[in-house]
């Protein structure tokens, strides 16, 4: 079991003054400049899927900001009136146009950030609003949009507007202007996402000084960066998705161990139970008549005045206007868990694989922390309770605990902060090899910022360019993965196959965004990609991707194994096939047959899937193939010393590596990619 601090010291009340800095979060390269009045000020945002809030923090203490009706939330929603002059409507009006225009209003828009055009088929139907692809000639990576009143937007677009309305409350509750925030991201968003959402905040105005993941945000704003110590969960259910991270505290260093989660589920699921069951009643007894839009929207808002009142209240009843037929429904709360629990049974499985992934047992984790407005349904709470053998910590309201982790992190990043904060890589990451196979240079679950090498080589003999394939994923085999990017490295000296050396980096920064570099060793050439990959992977197929690899583990591997054994038998056939053409004078006819048919036995095997037939052919053919090998090397090493005197040839022993220098300079070399 995991020692855990005592709770006293884990959850201790915030600093009444600010603690000495000793380490200043940044993005690599850029050292942030502290200065005097508003250019020290920065806000932390909790942009959600259904509600957005904003937060400031001063001498450790974060708040929210409230709008000028006293409100918490921000409804993340924009209408678009008909002008397109004009300002949309966000927030709360932008909810009350729903009723009234439906067609005019966006939401949910946060579950298209990083999706590409080639999602549109998965998600048509899903979404209140229709979806199209980028035209010819954008250039966007295929992002995929939204048709809204006779316009075409991006959801980079429509994330602006929504984080540039967050941006005038804080401005109008400070009075002052507010340029520079932090900025909440789900822990699963992947490089397209993360940098949609940094666009969407360039696009509204905002200096965004770090991309933080939900869950760390939470840890954050229980104080967990400030003496814990162990194993925390972090449960984020929320109106339409749902996550859980596991995070290690350990030494003033915050890891984040594993996530997952659920894109489509969320008290919207609630919601949709409890209006099922108020239609069924109202068509049982009363008003048998297909529902409208409009009248499916109210019940709906029945359903979710009935979610939550039943929270706190056992009973209740509420009514549905339809057709010129009112109907009332009583509902209970056992009754109303009865049509959640399937909802709520779901998220406590996706918690059990999420240990499973980090190699954790319940009773390993010292504390859960409760985020999204969901989490207050009482069944929601007892399950996790039951799950995790401890009462979940619900101290700081639900819907407001992200957006406090942010603004801790904002003030962190402009005065100072003692803790390090370790996100992880949600895939692998790595690059095409010959044969259509996957090298991976970042494994999954990686803690980031991060940078990581390995060495490769040329495949052919005289290659003087090598294409870098970046790809990400679990699969074994390149067309099984997602396609990032492509570069080529040109200039490489011609040289024998496997005696470049290209070294490859990847480099990931804080806010989760890739950087590639290939570097020949000999010339020192260069040539990198800051990655902005095609738009396409959402949670869902991230899920996918990694129930696939686990699934279908087994038969990767043997896949890999035989492309490998194929790629040898390749190499050697090059090989033998530049030598003949070389020094074809020191092979007989015979010895020619011999070995034709050797070569003919091996490119059948090669057509084949027995990778063991391969490797004995590879065999036959070696020993097929010795004399005349032999036979080239004594010619070789004649050539060598035609003309030289005994004197010569032992002159350069003293300058020749010493033991400990070749071990130094043999660096492991990926063969023949």
């Amino acid at each position: 079991m995991t020692n855990c601090a005592p709770l006293a010291s884990v959850f201790p009340k915030p600093p009444d003054t600010i603690m000495t800095t000793l380490l200043q979060i940044h993005e690599p390269g850029e050292t942030p400049v502290l200065h005097e009045g508003a250019q020290n000020l920065a806000m932390g945002i909790d942009l959600g899927t259904t509600n957005s809030v904003v937060a400031i923090s001063h001498d450790g203490q974060p708040e929210v900001l409230l709008g000028e009706d006293g409100s918490l939330l921000v409804p993340s929603m924009v209408a678009y009136g008909e002008d397109t002059r004009a300002f949309p409507l966000v927030g709360e009006s932008a909810r009350q146009a729903l009723l009234g225009e439906p067609e005019s209003v966006v939401s949910s828009v946060k579950r298209l950030m990083g999706r590409g055009a080639e999602d549109i088929k998965s998600l048509a139907g899903t979404m209140p609003f229709e979806l199209a692809a980028g035209e010819d000639g954008d250039n966007d990576g295929g992002m995929v949009r939204l048709k809204v009143r006779g316009r075409t937007l991006t959801p980079v677009e429509v994330s602006a507007d929504i984080l540039r309305a967050l941006k005038i409350r804080a401005e109008t509750a400070l009075d002052r202007s507010v340029e520079r925030a932090v900025v909440t991201v789900p822990a699963y968003f992947d490089d397209a996402a993360r940098t949609a959402t940094r666009d969407a905040a360039r696009l509204a105005g905002l200096e965004v000084l770090r991309l933080v993941n939900e869950p760390t945000a939470a840890a954050m704003a229980y104080g967990l960066d400030k003496g814990a110590e162990g194993v925390f969960a972090v449960y984020d259910l929320g109106g339409g998705t749902f996550d859980v991270s596991l995070l290690r505290m350990e030494n003033g260093v915050f890891q984040v161990l594993a996530t997952g989660g659920d894109a489509a589920l969320g008290g919207d699921d609630f919601d949709h139970a409890i209006a099922e069951h108020f239609l069924a009643q109202r068509t049982k007894e009363s008003a048998p008549h297909t529902l409208t839009s409009d009248e499916a929207k109210t019940a709906l808002m029945s359903a979710r005045l009935a979610k939550e009142c039943l929270s706190t209240a056992d009973n209740g009843e509420w009514m549905i206007d339809a057709g010129g037929v009112t109907s009332r429904h009583r509902l209970d709360r056992e009754t109303y868990q009865f049509l959640i629990a399937p909802f709520v049974d779901r998220t406590t499985d996706i918690c059990r694989h999420v240990l499973e992934d980090a190699g954790l047992k319940p009773e390993d984790v010292c504390g859960v922390v409760l985020v999204g407005g969901s989490t207050r349904v009482p069944l929601v709470r007892q399950r996790v309770a039951e799950l995790f053998v401890r009462e979940p910590l619900a101290d700081i309201d639900p819907d407001a605990v992200v957006a406090l982790g942010a603004a801790l992190q904002a003030e962190a990043l402009t005065v100072g902060s003692d803790s390090l904060l370790l996100d992880v890589t949600p895939l692998s990451l790595g690059i095409e090899t010959m044969g259509a196979i996957t090298e991976k240079v970042i494994s999954r679950n990686t803690p980031i910022p991060v940078s990581k090498a390995q060495e490769f080589t040329t495949y052919q003999d005289g290659q003087t360019a090598m294409m870098i394939h970046v790809v990400q994923g679990e699969r074994e085999m390149v067309d099984q993965n997602r396609s990032l990017a492509r570069f080529e490295l040109h200039g490489i000296p011609p040289m024998t196959a496997g005696a470049a050396r290209i070294l490859v980096t990847f480099t990931i920064d804080a806010d989760g965004l890739l950087t590639v570099s290939a570097r020949e060793q000999t010339t020192g050439l260069e040539q990198n990609v800051e990655v902005k990959p095609s738009y396409g992977i959402g949670e869902d197929d991230m899920a996918r991707m990694l129930r696939d690899s686990m699934e279908h583990a087994k038969s990767d591997m043997t896949m890999r194994l035989l492309a490998e054994s194929r790629v040898d038998g390749e190499r050697v056939l090059a090989a033998l096939g530049a030598a003949l053409s070389a020094d074809g004078d020191l092979c007989g006819e015979t010895e020619r047959d011999h070995i034709n048919q050797a070569v003919s036995r091996l490119r059948e095997a090669i057509a084949g899937d027995d990778r063991d037939l391969i490797h004995a052919r590879i065999t036959e053919l070696d020993e097929a193939s010795r004399p005349f090998a032999e036979r080239r090397m004594d010619r070789g090493i004649r050539k060598a010393l035609e003309g030289k005197r005994v004197a010569e040839l032992t002159a350069g022993d003293s300058s020749s590596p010493s033991g400990e220098e070749k071990n130094k300079n043999s660096d492991d070399v990926a063969a023949a990619r």
